[in-house]
């Protein structure tokens, strides 16, 4: 499997793009809910949450990308991906072949000191 291109729309319902950056790992999460949808695929942004969703209509999806539709069935239940861009209102995301992608996760924790 190669390495594809999507964009996520309808960041102003949630946080906008301000809170998106390059090289930010997004899951992407199957919607099974959706009623307007079949393939719908949420976009998720740890710890935020939603963020949005991948495109899925000739209208949203831009050129040299691949639409939901076309990632639906690549995957399982999730999968991850990586900012690549920010625009005004959408973000070009790639999402690596499975068995090239290695997630390392780090948490810091800070402890308040009262004087």
């Amino acid at each position: 499997m190669t390495t594809r291109y999507g964009a996520i729309v309808g960041c102003k319902h949630y946080y906008g793009t301000r809170v998106l950056k390059p090289n930010q790992v997004i899951m992407l999460k199957k919607d099974l809910e959706n009623d307007y949808d079949d393939e719908a695929i949420a976009v998720y942004l740890m710890p935020l949450g939603q963020v949005g969703y991948m495109a899925n209509s000739p209208n949203t999806v831009p050129r040299g990308c691949h639409s939901a539709g076309r990632i639906y069935d690549t995957f399982d239940t999730h999968t991850y991906g990586i900012i690549r861009f920010v625009l005004e209102n959408t973000a070009i995301i790639e999402i690596p072949a499975e068995s090239s992608l290695h997630i390392t996760t780090t948490i810091e924790i800070q402890e308040k000191v009262q004087a």
